[in-house]
């Protein structure tokens, strides 16, 4: 069976979160953010998370959030991670560790280059998991979720100084590819188990869960 770890993002529904859980996801991820067709407000996210048994880590998706915004998601204590994916710099989450030191700390990075890949060295003493991410177009709203991926082969020679994951454009079909290219210990799915932008769709999740068990 496949060490690999799962990340299916952007969930908003019980259906969606329950298909995730049964396919076998290790991480459920959910989107405070709201430009995102994911974003999913706190009172719904109590509710979802309530059906998340405790062997699966649930990890919130903000971008650039305020002081408010990470008291009223982490305070509850209903997280287990938080998933930077603005242009936080390392000492943004120093801070936040400082206030929630049990929390972790997931940095996303941007990647087009090899030079963002070496971009993520800040953040390897700071962060818990760094996932690399597709960068996405100077104007989008969206800082992911765009279906976007970037060069697997920048991440061939990688020697991750710690936990690490990938992002970006992944879905049921190049996933294996993806996973063969880069060795990565964490896969992380949002538009690939889509039928429309914030859509999530039963089939194709439990279609990606299986492909990367079966490696």
């Amino acid at each position: 069976m496949s060490r690999i770890s799962i990340k299916i993002c952007g969930l908003s529904t019980p259906e969606t979160l329950d298909a995730a859980l049964k396919g076998g996801a290790s991480h459920v991820g959910f989107v405070h953010f709201a430009k995102s067709p994911r974003h999913v407000a706190v009172e719904r996210l109590g509710q979802l998370v309530a059906r998340v048994p405790g062997h699966v880590m649930k990890v919130g998706v903000v971008v650039n959030p305020d002081d408010a915004t990470v008291d009223m998601l982490v305070g509850s204590g209903q997280l287990d991670a938080l998933q930077l994916h603005g242009s936080e710099p390392p000492a943004r989450l120093l801070a936040i560790r400082a206030r929630f030191p049990a929390l972790e700390l997931w940095k996303a990075i941007p990647v087009k280059t090899a030079a963002d890949i070496a971009g993520a060295a800040p953040y390897n003493q700071v962060a818990d998991l760094v996932l690399f991410d597709a960068k996405t177009p100077d104007h989008a709203d969206l800082p992911g979720g765009m279906g976007l991926r970037f060069d697997w082969s920048l991440l061939s020679e990688y020697r991750a100084p710690g936990p690490w994951g990938l992002s970006g454009g992944l879905d049921p079909a190049n996933v294996p590819e993806a996973v063969r290219v880069t060795s990565a210990p964490l896969v992380d799915v949002s538009s690939g188990v889509e039928s429309a932008p914030g859509i999530k769709d039963v089939d194709k999740i439990r279609a990606f869960c299986k492909a990367v068990q079966s490696l």
